[in-house]
């Protein structure tokens, strides 16, 4: 028999609604000796059941639901099909001749908290962020050699979050053979070298993959300047969509080698790119000192709001890159801007574009608005599943 975590009363209202996470707030009592990512029992406050999760005493998410169904018993089967549920959902999406890396797990909107599993070609990526799937890792790597027959499955459990899980970081092969240093995949035709080993998240912004295709079809005959250019996802793409020049800045050399080298395997002109190794807030400043503009301007910022603490700082970020952005562009000019900073909404995004275009004195028309690919599902109960926003614009 599990043991059970009783809610106080009125707080099984989101939990029935498929919201996955309860906080310790939340909580009236739990029975038994729970040990970090045991499975329970929820009950609301009258005793009847709500659904099975995963417990954890060192996390403020103290119980992260996994199964409504009471009559479900949460085996080594069920792991396995639930694994196989998310792979299969993505199958007819991405396993063509033109894209064979995507995500496979994203955890809470496939209702597994806290894994993530990445396909790169021949080798998959997994994250775990949460006790609940530490405690089941064994199984999970199983699985997903059965069902995905991998060359190799590497651990990249380095995120800073599994601290507040009471967990220490893991990095390193699980099982099969050690990927090469670099990793080629191919995304909507075009071939990029991923470095899963020590590359950012688990190697690559997989989450961008729709809209790099979009951009391309705006980037034909343009100068572009790529922000925060990473490892030149945006940069091959504009490239390949037509671009006369890209100006790529990153903070990161070794990022911007990695983005020389995808220009290169795709036979794309590298004497079309500059590559400027620096702070993106003070080249943008240099650039509006020496008068310099562009066609098209890509924004794709790191997290600057990772809590709704940081929010008020990171609202000042974004309108300043912003505000400088629209000053570079070219009448008529496109600017692709984005957040991936969860505490930021697609409305709060555009609000901000909204003053930088104000304070700027040039209108700004929206094109489209984007997201994170459809490997990236929203669960419309679970809010916090969508990070990823941005426009693409036109400034008049």
């Amino acid at each position: 028999m599990i043991n059970e975590v009783v809610l106080k009363p009125g707080r099984d209202k989101t939990a029935r609604q498929f919201h996955p996470w309860i906080f310790s707030g939340a909580i009236a009592k739990t029975t038994g000796s729970l040990k970090p990512g045991e499975i329970v029992g929820v009950l609301d406050n009258k005793g009847e059941f709500v659904a099975y999760g995963y417990f954890n005493a060192s996390s403020q998410i103290r119980v992260r639901l996994l199964e409504w169904d009471e009559e479900t018993a949460i085996d080594d089967a069920w792991w396995h099909s639930r694994l196989q549920e998310s792979i299969s959902r993505r199958e007819s999406l991405f396993y063509n001749n033109k894209t064979n890396a995507c995500r496979l797990v994203y955890g809470e909107s496939d209702f597994l908290p806290g894994l993530i599993v990445d396909k790169y070609a021949d080798y998959i990526v997994i994250q775990i962020l949460s006790a609940g799937i530490e405690r089941n890792k064994s199984l999970i790597i199983d699985s997903l050699q059965k069902l995905a027959a991998p060359d190799g499955i590497y651990e990249r459990s380095d995120s800073e979050t599994r601290a507040l899980e009471g967990l220490s970081p893991a990095v390193g092969l699980n099982v099969g053979k050690t990927p090469p240093d670099l990793v080629e995949i191919v995304e909507n035709g075009l071939k990029f070298l991923v470095d899963i080993k020590s590359g950012q998240k688990t190697g690559f912004y997989l989450d961008q993959r729709d809209n790099r295709q979009a951009i391309s079809e705006y980037a034909n005959g343009c100068e572009v300047l790529d922000c925060f250019s990473y490892t030149g996802g945006f940069t091959v793409s504009a490239l390949a969509g037509g671009a006369d020049s890209v100006v790529m800045v990153d903070s990161s050399a070794q990022s911007l080698g990695l983005a020389n080298k995808n220009i290169g395997v795709n036979g794309l002109d590298l004497s079309k790119v500059e590559s400027i190794e620096g702070d993106v807030f003070k080249m943008l400043r240099a650039f509006r000192a020496q008068e310099r503009k562009f066609d098209m301007i890509i924004l794709d910022p790191p997290k600057f709001a990772p809590t709704k603490s940081d929010l008020k700082r990171a609202l000042s970020g974004y309108k300043d890159i912003n505000m400088v952005a629209l000053s570079l562009l070219k009448p008529g000019g496109i600017l692709a801007t984005f957040s991936c900073s969860g505490a930021v909404d697609s409305q709060t995004l555009q609000t901000v574009l909204f003053w930088a275009s104000i304070d700027i004195k040039r209108p700004v028309q929206i094109l489209r608005t984007l997201s994170q690919g459809a490997d990236h599902p929203r669960l419309v109960s679970f809010p916090e599943s969508e990070y990823l926003k941005g426009f693409i614009c036109r400034v008049l």
